[in-house]
């Protein structure tokens, strides 16, 4: 159905604990492939710091064989303290785990015998085979929601910014934009072909203010742990108008992609964006040329 209307990425998040059930990401994707035509397939993040790079490495270059090379990889640490808990790695080290998991992902995917040794991680000794189908390897987006600490990793170890729906605006997501090009100007990267897109962007289009409550309320808000309000203003979760203009704020701001979440009834609502806010967000591009 996604294809049919017109998506171009079918995207998979990852946790190991939530507070609701949650399908293990890579597996998901992988059970989507015969039915994704030629749509990109996105982690929107995967943890590589829980699961370890290797065995990170290893789905994920089956995913992009078996895909044919339509896989780019977003990652992430992950913000579950509990998650980290369960697998036993302390939380406060997430961070550094990340920028060495990064780097041996790459060593492994490239498959040329070159290591990666940190603290951490090492891939030294090992091939891991078959590589992917991308050489050397898929892209890799790091989310971050926009502290100056986390956009210089982007611009340093990444090819594309994943940035939060929930967790920023179109101010500062343009802002930190701008932050993300200087860094990789200053770094000798071409800036031209970084890539960016939101994530974690939940929607729900419906012309009943009742239903948008509910949805907010009753839904997003225990999952999130967070204050109605907040989410109302950030996310599109409302009339078909309220949503294009929230959307095309963010398109403005210089976001090149936004990968929606449907908070239910996902076909039905993956068909009302495309009826009623698609025409809304091409008529709102005229507009404002």
């Amino acid at each position: 159905a996604a294809t049919d209307l017109g998506y171009t990425h079918v995207c998979a998040n990852d946790h190991l604990v939530f507070s609701r059930p949650w399908l293990d990401g890579p597996t998901a994707l992988a059970a989507v492939l015969a039915h994704s035509g030629r749509m990109t397939l996105a982690t929107t993040v995967a943890v590589p710091v829980l699961r370890g790079p290797a065995a990170t490495a290893k789905i994920l270059a089956a995913i992009d064989v078996l895909s044919g090379g339509r896989l780019v990889v977003g990652l992430g640490p992950g913000s579950s303290a509990r998650d980290y808990e369960l697998v036993g790695v302390p939380f406060e080290e997430r961070w550094k785990r990340l920028d060495e998991a990064v780097q041996t992902l790459r060593a492994f995917w490239r498959g040329d015998g070159v290591p990666f040794e940190g603290t951490f991680y090492s891939s030294a000794g090992f091939i891991l085979e078959p590589t992917p189908a991308q050489r050397p390897g898929p892209r890799i987006w790091i989310g971050s929601w926009g502290s100056a600490a986390g956009l210089r990793r982007v611009a340093r170890l990444a090819d594309g910014w994943l940035a939060s729906g929930y967790n920023t605006t179109p101010e500062l997501f343009a802002q930190a934009w701008l932050d993300v090009q200087a860094e990789l100007a200053a770094r000798g990267r071409d800036v031209a072909r970084f890539e960016n897109g939101i994530a974690t962007m939940w929607c729900y289009v419906t012309e009943d203010r009742a239903r948008a409550d509910s949805m907010l309320a009753d839904v997003l808000a225990p999952v999130l742990n967070r204050p109605v309000e907040p989410l109302r203003a950030l996310l599109p979760i409302g009339s078909a108008e309220e949503c294009a203009a929230k959307l095309l704020a963010y398109e403005r701001a210089g976001a090149q992609r936004v990968f929606l979440w449907p908070l239910a009834e996902e076909r039905a609502q993956l068909e009302l964006f495309r009826e009623r806010v698609v025409p809304l967000l091409d008529a709102g591009r005229v507009a404002g040329r």
